[in-house]
């Protein structure tokens, strides 16, 4: 790893540090659209390093999903209730980790190779019916798609809290 494959935001509370290596991404969930929830959605987990004044670091893990409608033109970032990568953090603080998301995280090694995991993992699951068989397909179609997001598509999105959760931009 070079020093260039890591992302520093400065917060209130110090230097956020970010780095593309493995154990720093995982996938927490996977969700398809269903009668009640009409919204793909994989919630990721990101491990960072915070760097504050007179101290060394403290390791933090947060969680941010991206959700899209079920023909894939719309799409939303998702703020879990609990440890959210956007919790108290200003306007400016919020918008540089969505720029981080957007120009930086969707384009590591991480953020691909967990996402191709995950499909490995959904093509090697038993199915015994029909409902299976497209449950696996509507799940590979959107880690699929999650692999050609731009930049563009993440600056373009809102950042929703889970109970106001309304997608509202189009790709």
């Amino acid at each position: 790893m070079g020093v260039l494959d890591a992302r520093v935001i400065t917060t209130l509370t110090g230097l956020e540090t970010y780095l593309d290596l493995m154990e720093t991404s995982e996938i927490r969930k996977v969700c398809i659209p269903t009668i009640d929830d009409p919204f793909y959605e994989i919630q990721f987990g990101i491990k960072y390093f915070l760097l504050r004044k007179e101290k060394y670091y403290d390791s933090h893990r947060s969680y941010f999903s991206i959700c899209m409608n079920n023909d894939f033109t719309q799409i939303a970032l998702q703020e879990p209730q609990t440890e959210s990568l956007f919790a108290v953090k200003s306007q400016s603080e919020r918008k540089a980790t969505k720029d981080l998301l957007g120009e930086w995280f969707i384009k590591t090694r991480a953020y691909t190779e967990s996402i191709k995991e995950v499909i490995k993992e959904v093509k090697k699951e038993n199915v015994y019916n029909e409902e299976d068989i497209q449950h696996t397909i509507e799940t590979v179609k959107f880690l699929e798609k999650l692999l050609k997001l731009t930049s563009s598509d993440i600056q373009n999105a809102p950042i929703e809290n889970r109970d106001l959760f309304q997608i509202t931009t189009t790709i």
